[in-house]
């Protein structure tokens, strides 16, 4: 093997590496809810509600409640209680 070769082979090399070392290792592939999610939960319990669009990683949409408590819930986005909240959320983002 020449010196070019050998060179152009440690090159291909250093990107490779490169590139497996700067991809993200958060996200896994898999979507945060493993079920379609609760229905329902008490509003005075809301601390904080997440709307996570479909994305690569999973292809439906995702809606997670923190409780005041510190607990997560992922609630089910089909549900009319789910719907009010989101609903109500963009009113008051409107506001």
């Amino acid at each position: 093997m020449t010196m070019k070769t050998v060179a152009a082979f440690v090159f291909l090399a250093c990107l490779v590496a490169v590139g497996v070392n700067g991809q993200d290792r958060s996200s896994r592939g898999r979507c945060l809810c493993a079920d379609k999610g609760v229905n329902m939960v008490l509003v005075k319990n809301i601390q904080k509600v997440e709307i996570i669009p479909p994305s690569p990683s999973c292809s439906k949409q995702e809606i997670i409640v923190t409780l005041k408590n510190g607990a997560r819930k992922c609630m089910n986005p089909e549900s009319k209680f789910t719907k009010n909240i989101i609903k109500s959320l963009a009113k008051r983002s409107q506001q």
